[in-house]
């Protein structure tokens, strides 16, 4: 029992610790998650909606948090209790989403590693298993630290959670693991490859003959059947390839301009997912980059899910150069962490990328 209680200990303090630091790399794409879930037809929580980024913090600096304490032996009782309400939590939310199929990624691991809900499920279920193990052992949990030791080593790690969730949160993602990093060509990612497999599905066809139902399954031909059609059900089978960027338009007056845009040579694009909830105070030094790159032979857009109401006012305000376009408010949140942020294109490749306090770093070429 001691041996399967070290091993058992070793891979949830593991696992909550990468969990937790990959999500702590990208807070603000983790809230993003979390407000899926507090949306109305979801688990209807909108009034916690405001709150979502708080909440995304001190969620993963606690599975953080948890995942060092349990390694080390620290508080092991409250240790246990709290990885075992988190877990429990967890899991009902895997398998509320994977059985309503309403939140179709977790988001446990952020972008770094996609789970399905069912997948998502089945490893909450595991870890719940193993915290139970520890509860039933957990007189073999030692540490070999003093308690002043083990203090040390906890504050320190939530010094250094505090230090880096305030710093990707005014700058953007240490690591990035979405298809939009540097050096990705976003045309390359809406691409198929040819060999690439596509999706197949097996349809049930319903018939009525001479009074009783009759179900033909087919690849999709439609059955010579000899009766009244009743209807016809889908079942996918097998998953097709999805392109890593599969949702990327830029839209003006309902035309799609993404196929030109990505091919010129010098592009700006000012990202606002939102512009109701851009941090305006910016759009002044927005104005000061967007002019520069312009002089510089750059073509400048702007790139927002907000109508034209919004992006009228911004260009009158704020006597802005460009013109904006609409793109899915997802997409922009995907694109990159900051409302507003500013991208540097060259033929679809993504050169630069920054946060609104770093527009400084912008170079033009």
């Amino acid at each position: 029992m001691k041996y399967i209680v070290a091993l058992c200990r070793i891979i949830v303090g593991v696992l909550f610790i990468i969990s937790g630091f990959i999500k702590l790399n990208d807070p603000v794409g983790f809230s993003f998650k979390l407000e899926e879930y507090f949306s109305p037809g979801v688990l209807d929580l909108d009034f916690l909606m405001p709150y979502a980024l708080g909440i995304s913090i001190f969620v993963v600096i606690l599975e953080v948090l948890l995942g060092v304490m349990l390694l080390i032996g620290f508080r092991i009782k409250i240790t246990l209790w709290s990885l075992l309400l988190m877990i429990v939590f967890f899991t009902f939310l895997t398998f509320y989403s994977a059985y309503f199929n309403k939140v179709t990624d977790c988001g446990c691991f952020g972008d770094a590693i996609k789970l399905t809900p069912w997948e998502s499920f089945t490893k909450d279920v595991i870890l719940l298993v193993l915290i139970v193990i520890l509860f039933l052992g957990v007189k073999h949990i030692k540490s070999p630290l003093g308690n002043r030791s083990q203090r040390l080593l906890v504050g320190l790690s939530l010094l250094i959670s505090a230090i880096f969730a305030y710093y990707v949160l005014n700058h953007l993602p240490a690591i990035d693991f979405r298809p939009y990093k540097i050096g990705a060509n976003i045309e390359e990612g809406m691409s198929v490859p040819e060999n690439a497999p596509v999706a197949i599905f097996d349809y049930s066809w319903k018939f009525n003959v001479d009074g009783e139902e009759k179900v033909v399954v087919t690849n999709g031909d439609y059955p010579s059947v000899e009766g009244e059609f009743i209807g016809v059900e889908t079942k996918e089978i097998q998953k097709g390839y999805q392109p890593p960027i599969h949702d990327f338009t830029i839209e003006r007056d309902g035309e799609d301009f993404s196929a030109s845009l990505l091919q010129e040579p010098k592009l700006v694009m000012v990202i606002a997912y939102d512009l109701a909830k851009s941090h305006y105070n910016v759009f002044s030094d927005i104005k000061e980059v967007t002019d520069k790159a312009i002089k510089n032979g750059y073509k400048v857009i702007g790139m927002s899910a907000s109508g034209p109401d919004y992006t009228q006012k911004m260009i009158k305000e704020y006597k802005l150069s460009f013109d904006f376009y609409f793109t899915d408010e997802t997409t922009l949140k995907t694109i990159v962490r900051s409302n507003p942020g500013v991208l540097v294109l060259e033929h679809g490749t993504i050169n630069q990328k920054v946060h609104y306090n770093d527009l400084e770093d912008l170079e033009f070429k």
